[in-house]
């Protein structure tokens, strides 16, 4: 908590920086110098904080805190600040961290959803691989977070938000998609403690059939919603139902193909984060009266895009061979030990292939045919995107080995 407040200073501190105001005599680059340094070290207590939680939850538990969501979450979040901290210190740009701590704090957010309490390693986890394996990959992962910041911003100032040709149309629907996904993200988090501040509950009754040996076996189990049920489980019935501005019964059920452990309550957290997204953007759009992006590009304009382009890419060429060894070689390794096998298609192993493939191509298409600017920042965001896939969709929505990290 109090790393989660000292970041958000910070990043009221860069806006303030980034913004240009004279609130003082100082030079407008002066004074932004100042207020750049002030956020900065804000930044840097707040990651003092965050690795004193880190380091005092390892001592408590006995282990290294990344066995469930809410830990490696958090781990991730103190991560990213610690690549943060690497690449500002080389370039000192302070717009950099107007956008890499807002990402922080959203992951942090979104790590405070999933039970905070300790709990013991399974089986699986029990390894010296495990601290190896994780945080060399979830720093690998940082520095693509970094990375996507810059580019992300990039985008904002390169796209010309006048232009009315297709080119121009179809450049803003994708930097507008962008940040629908992340208001989507965020209204994911807004439902999610409202509902939980006003504490509602739903509850399900449901009988889940499996074919063993050719002949059905019938088991009964309790599905808990934190969220208005839109969406109730296949061939359930009401235990227990919040009526919900005039909602009295579930509006859908889910397909029975997609039955799995809480796939009734995942489907239905898609839905209302997608409902929560789509509405804070359209009334943002009421309260603009044009596209975000349009609202963010003039204050951009005195950003070097060059800039930006190398910071976006000096952070994914440092990322990517520390992914390369945490997310594929060492876990390899860490799977013939735990399973007696390299390589098994689970579905986390496959998705990290598909990262490590695209951050792959990423390098390729750079520096061997020559992609620089808007084509370089359109596939660090898109391969940032992959990541987050990879991370909360494959550990939430896909069965697998790795689904130990998924909701308590």
């Amino acid at each position: 908590m109090a790393a989660l407040l000292i970041y958000s200073a910070s990043f009221v501190f860069y806006m303030i920086a980034v913004g240009g105001k004279k609130w003082s005599n100082r030079e407008p680059a002066a004074h932004n110098r100042k207020w750049g340094w002030i956020a900065f070290g804000f930044a840097a207590a707040g990651l003092a904080a965050h690795v004193t939680f880190f380091i005092t939850r390892w001592i408590a538990a006995g282990h290294i805190p990344t066995s469930n969501m809410y830990e490696f979450m958090t781990m991730l979040a103190m991560a990213i600040m610690l690549a943060f901290t690497v690449i500002y210190l080389i370039y000192r740009n302070t717009l950099l961290g107007a956008f890499t701590l807002p990402l922080t704090v959203i992951i942090i957010a979104y790590a405070s959803v999933f039970p905070s309490e300790i709990q013991p390693l399974i089986p699986s986890l029990n390894s010296n691989w495990l601290r190896v394996h994780v945080t060399t990959a979830a720093l690998g992962e940082a520095f693509f977070a970094v990375g996507f910041a810059a580019a992300l911003v990039q985008l904002l100032r390169v796209v010309d938000f006048t232009r009315t040709d297709k080119a121009g149309k179809r450049a803003r629907r994708w930097v507008e998609g962008f940040l629908l996904v992340i208001l989507i993200v965020i209204g994911f988090l807004v439902s999610v403690f409202a509902f939980r501040a006003a504490g509602y509950e739903a509850e399900f009754r449901q009988e889940v059939v499996k074919i063993v040996q050719g002949q059905e076996q019938v088991s009964v189990r309790t599905v808990q919603y934190g969220l208005p049920p839109i969406v109730k489980p296949h061939n359930s019935e009401v235990v227990r139902f919040d009526p919900f501005l005039g909602m009295e019964k579930p509006l859908f059920t889910e397909p029975s193909w997609m039955q799995g452990v809480n796939s009734g309550r995942k489907l239905n957290t898609i839905v209302w984060s997608i409902l929560s997204g789509a509405i804070l953007y359209l009334a943002l759009r009421l309260i603009a009266r044009k596209q975000l992006g349009a609202v963010i590009h003039p204050r951009l304009l005195d950003i070097d895009p060059e800039d930006l382009d190398e910071i976006s890419y000096r952070s994914i060429a440092i990322g990517y061979p520390i992914f390369t060894l945490g997310g594929l070689i060492f876990a390899m390794i860490w799977a013939q030990v735990a399973w007696s096998r390299f390589w098994g298609w689970d579905p986390k192993e496959v998705w990290a292939l598909i990262t490590w493939l695209f951050y792959t191509v990423y390098l390729h298409l750079r520096l061997s045919r020559g992609w620089l600017g808007a084509k370089s920042a359109w596939l660090a965001v898109i391969g940032f995107l992959v990541v987050l896939f990879t991370l909360i969709g494959v550990n939430l929505v896909i069965a697998g080995l790795h689904s130990y990290a998924g909701v308590s």
